[in-house]
Parts: C-alpha cells; sequence; structure tokens
C-alpha cells in the first residue's frame, strides 16, 4: 500500500500571469509562485495550476469553492468581473444559480470559468 504525507490536484492553464491575477485579485485566493507554477492555498489543501504550451480548458469542473451563501458569493463574482456561465439544458435561475437543493438535485451551484477557459463552480450544500 502506497504510504504519503498529503495530497493536491493540479490543472493547466495557457497562461500563467493572467492565472495569479485571476485567481489572487479577481477570487481572493491566497497564491505562491513556486518558480514551476502556482499553487493556491485552499482550506483543506492546495491546488498546483501550471502553464502548458497546449493547454486545452477540460470540459468539466475542475475546481469547487464550498460557500455558505451562494447568492452573496455570486454577487461578489459579478463585483470582481466574473460573469457566471450558463448552461444549455440545466435549470438555472436568473441569476444562472441552478437550485439543486429545492429540487432534491444535490447543492446550490452555479460555473464560471478561469482566463484560460478551466471551468469552476461556487457550491452552497
Amino acid at each position: 500500500m502506497l504510504t504519503y504525507d498529503g495530497s493536491f490536484s493540479g490543472f493547466s492553464v495557457d497562461d500563467e500571469a493572467a492565472a495569479l491575477s485571476f485567481y489572487r485579485d479577481s477570487l481572493g485566493v491566497e497564491v505562491d509562485d513556486t518558480g514551476m507554477g502556482l499553487r493556491l492555498r485552499l482550506p483543506g489543501g492546495s491546488v498546483f495550476i501550471y502553464a502548458k504550451d497546449d493547454h486545452v480548458p477540460a470540459t468539466f469542473t475542475v475546481l469547487n469553492f464550498q460557500v455558505a451563501d451562494i447568492d452573496a458569493a455570486a454577487a461578489q463574482l459579478a463585483e470582481s468581473g466574473v460573469e457566471l456561465e450558463r448552461y444549455p439544458g440545466m435549470p438555472q435561475d436568473e441569476k444562472r444559480i441552478m437550485r439543486g437543493k429545492a429540487a432534491g438535485m444535490g447543492p446550490d451551484i452555479a460555473w464560471f470559468t478561469d482566463p484560460a477557459g478551466n471551468v469552476l463552480s461556487i457550491l452552497s450544500e
């Protein structure tokens, strides 16, 4: 069996400087520049972001931010210039939030993208 001291996930971007600005300035995440990429310091762990010349954004959510109040978080994102995505076929309201709790479909969730096109979400359980 594998013995380990911790873990973290990672994903690529096409522009590390744009990612640094977005995660640090728009989202308010603590970011360390490791010299090989960016480490997002998040409650409960970290995420490593690295530049990749042939980056292709994931077609799925790569990072979820748990929030206590999804409406307040959506407003904070809007104030930072971050626009929530609308996905065809998803039952999202006028604020682009899918109210899963009320429909018995999981958490309330809304999606947005980083400058590299990676899909992120805010969610409230």
